[in-house]
């Protein structure tokens, strides 16, 4: 059997790393060739890249070493190995879009995002696996192929996506975090499948260029990480702010919305909220009923703005003759942008505009919202891998999309150390802009439902 070493940042986290890095404990070069071995190890049966560039992540690695050792600190995540969702460009590096139509100069040069990122000294291991076009909830992708979720070695189930491969990749530590986009939930459902963290951000706070607009109205980038307080130093530099400190739970007040969010939920779901919520009475939260608007609309003005959004980026020509070789899921899903004329897309955004502003009033003085982040375990993917399962296929993104609605911030929690044998977690969602006082809530979570067990990997070794 293949050996597998220790992930290097599983004890401590991104702090304890930056740590040990300049106290001369360890190097960026060490570290990142040992995630290299971990994916060589591990990525064969859980594909969770895409594509790995080792010999250029080891030369920006030792160049880090070099400017550490010169005196120069480019600050936390300097010498932190990060894996880049497949539908976000990075230079020198191949962009699929998850997809075997060509379409990367669709997505264009690499972008602000990442360039934020690699000035703050990380390293780019490679692009992880994507839902064709970023459009899909379950993970799955028939054309380029589907990560296998690290929490069951003998059934191949939903990674959760659409950013599928981020998910796989943080959770079985073959990146230190990953980075993600949302437009449904495609953060917080693989961060939630996979037994993560994961910050879906503000509309409009991270740069989007050098991305796949899938859809540029509902579009955010977040990271995907094994802690929140690995998030929160994600969200500092990326955002140039203080790092979040840890909040207190007693005297917050969070709504528990009474309509939608807790329907369809798997009996384990189901067992494991009302444990965390339990425990989060305990700990001095006030849990309000809440309810919030528009929820009975959120399917017309998907179907209104998602579609049209993506036909558009795409070219319709192109979708047209190019859709037979696409993944039928997410080609079904997008062939309903070709029904949507100016008039209704226009509505809906109208409409999206005055939500937001009932969103930002719903919250009154709520630190926050709480739900389940998705209704299901995952599920074999052998039940949602053709346009016949679409809604099947839809289960999982049934209480992430309010937040893409509302243009506000979000985080997911594990909770699954609650009783659940596979990962469940608990959604936060937050006014716009306030993604660091979601940060601090879910710091606090964090310690007061302690570490969230992790997957077994040895079953996946070669």
């Amino acid at each position: 059997m293949t050996s597998l070493p220790a992930d290097p940042l599983d004890q401590g986290g991104i702090a304890a790393f930056a740590l040990a890095l300049r106290r001369g404990e360890t190097t960026a070069e060490a570290t990142t060739r040992t995630y290299l071995a971990r994916i060589d190890a591990l990525n064969p049966r859980l594909q969770a890249y895409q594509h790995v560039d080792a010999e250029r992540a080891i030369a920006a690695a030792r160049a880090i070493d070099g400017l550490l050792a010169s005196g120069t600190d480019l600050g936390p995540l300097m010498g932190v190995p990060v894996g880049i969702k497949d539908i976000i460009a990075v230079d020198g590096m191949p962009t699929t879009n998850g997809s075997l139509l060509d379409t990367a100069h669709i997505t264009g040069p690499e972008g602000a995002m990442v360039q934020r990122l690699k000035s703050a000294g990380a390293v780019i291991l490679g692009k992880t696996k994507t839902v064709e076009y970023a459009f899909g909830a379950t993970g799955v992708n028939s054309v380029r192929g589907t990560p296998c979720n690290p929490w069951d070695s003998a059934v191949h189930r939903t990674p959760g996506g659409s950013s599928s491969g981020s998910g796989v990749a943080t959770a079985a530590g073959l990146a230190a975090f990953t980075i993600g986009t949302d437009t449904g939930g495609s953060v917080r459902i693989p961060a939630t499948l996979n037994g993560i963290f994961g910050h879906k951000t503000t509309v409009g706070m991270w740069p989007t260029d050098g991305v796949f607009p899938l859809s540029p109205t509902l579009d955010s980038i977040g990271p995907l990480c094994r802690t929140a307080a690995d998030a929160a130093i994600v969200h500092s530099v990326m955002n140039e702010v203080e790092i979040p400190l840890p909040g207190r739970l007693k005297g917050l007040r969070l709504g528990r919305p009474t309509a939608h969010f807790y329907d369809n939920l798997d009996d384990q779901v189901a067992a494991c909220m009302a444990a965390a919520e339990a425990a989060l009475v305990d700990a001095g939260v006030e849990l309000v009923d809440v309810d919030l608007p528009g929820v009975e609309e959120r399917v017309w003005l998907f179907r209104s703005i998602v579609p049209a959004e993506m036909i558009a980026s795409l070219g319709r020509d192109l979708f047209e003759a190019e859709q037979d070789r696409m993944d039928p899921v997410s080609a079904a899903r997008a062939a309903v942008g070709l029904t949507v004329d100016a008039v209704t897309h226009v509505a809906a955004q109208r409409r999206l505009e005055t939500l937001m502003w009932e969103a930002a009033e719903a919250f009154g003085d709520l630190d926050g919202w709480i739900s389940p982040t998705c209704p299901c375990l995952p599920m074999p993917i052998s039940e949602v891998t053709d346009a016949a399962h679409l809604k099947q296929a839809m289960l999982p993104s049934q209480n992430t999309q309010a937040a893409n609605l509302y243009g506000i911030c979000a985080i997911s929690t594990p909770i699954h150390h609650f009783g659940a044998n596979l990962p469940v977690g608990l959604q936060v969602m937050c006014p716009a802009g306030y993604d660091s006082e979601a940060l601090a809530i879910g710091m606090a979570m964090e310690t007061t439902f302690g570490p969230a067990p992790k997957p077994d990997l040895d079953a996946f070794l070669g």
